[in-house]
């Protein structure tokens, strides 16, 4: 019956990458093998937010008058709701913690190296997305925290030159952060990103089925070893330990509901956003009001842009490793870069 089967579809889809996949495809394998492993992490925690997404949406209501009473009734009220809630938004966050490893280990690894620019490319325009995501979901609890920082974190689209307040209007919907706010962001967070989102990982997974996984400039091989069962069975058990760290997180530190909104109400003292927007949010704050006649939200923002740009273009301008040639220039820019990130971060956290 199985070889019947398998001759039927055999006869209707070409399975020759398949069995590749399965059989034939391989890994290198070095001392630095491990942190291929994030990317996988990464990928998991966004199923993990797909699934208890899709339940959390059986009760969540998109209003104003409405979204923060069904959040409390999911936490309240729904059976396990509260553990669902505080699993997605556990996976969130460390979804994106993971992603940023995930980049900074392939950016040392050098792998965005000629012929993978592409893959650096999506991977950081998934990085952008995720954070996309955690924006827009912030807001959909509609409470007090999420209502003022999410009215900041829109104020600033506003400094983009010439099109800074149209901006503005298409992500509230008008003026003010209203319940047009809540509706476009519901929209953003449960449709349009992971339709892009998906788009984009695909994209990004097809490059690496057909390039490989890099080899890190000048670091002596170990040989290489099967995907499946080997790196896989790896891959599993990375998921399984972010499995036990995202249940004892969302278990013994179960996230907070907040208080509900008072949209009449001035804003509650030391708002902030969540941690992966703390630096962009500390450098606009150390921005001066004004620099010779510009604002300096603006100089900010361009700063903030230009910065991003750069990672985006990274293995355009890294011509030497594309020659395989070692550039401890990068390296060098990328350490002072996570310990700028992780300083002004915990600064910004704590002042």
């Amino acid at each position: 019956m199985l070889k019947k089967i398998n001759a039927w579809v055999e006869e209707r889809l070409d399975l020759s990458t398949l069995r590749h996949l399965t059989l034939e495809k391989t890994v290198p394998k070095h001392r630095y093998t491990p942190l291929h492993l994030f990317g996988g992490v990464a990928l998991f925690f966004f199923t993990v937010q797909i699934v208890t997404g899709i339940l959390l949406l059986l009760y969540y209501k998109p209003t104003a008058g409405e979204a923060f009473k069904s959040v409390e009734f999911i936490v309240t009220q729904v059976p396990y709701g509260w553990l669902i809630r505080s699993i997605h938004s556990w996976s969130a966050n460390l979804m994106i913690l993971a992603i940023f490893i995930h980049m900074f280990a392939k950016y040392f690894l050098k792998a965005y190296r000629k012929p993978r620019e592409l893959t650096w490319v999506s991977g950081f325009i998934l990085l952008v997305l995720a954070m996309g995501f955690g924006f827009t979901g912030y807001l959909l609890p509609w409470n007090e925290l999420a209502f003022f920082a999410t009215g900041v974190g829109t104020e600033s689209v506003a400094a983009t030159p010439v099109i800074g307040h149209w901006l503005l209007l298409i992500l509230r919907g008008g003026e003010n952060v209203t319940g047009a706010t809540l509706s476009r962001f519901f929209a953003i967070h449960v449709t349009v990103l992971p339709l892009v989102i998906i788009g984009i990982l695909s994209i990004h997974l097809l490059l690496i089925q057909a390039q490989g996984m890099s080899k890190p400039i000048g670091i002596k091989e170990k040989g290489e070893i099967p995907f499946v069962p080997n790196f896989m069975l790896r891959d599993l058990m990375m998921w399984l330990g972010a499995l036990i760290v995202l249940v004892g997180l969302a278990t013994f530190f179960p996230w907070e509901l907040g208080h509900a909104v008072d949209t009449f109400a001035s804003a509650p003292a030391g708002i902030k956003p969540e941690w992966y927007f703390l630096s962009m949010y500390q450098t606009l704050k150390w921005m001066p009001p004004f620099f010779i006649g510009i604002s300096g939200e603006l100089i900010g923002i361009t700063l903030i842009s230009i910065a991003g740009a750069l990672v985006l273009l990274v293995p355009f301008l890294d011509r030497k490793a594309s020659r395989e040639e070692k550039s401890p220039w990068f390296t060098i820019i990328g350490v002072l870069a996570i310990i700028f990130l992780i300083a002004i971060t915990i600064y910004a956290r704590f002042s």
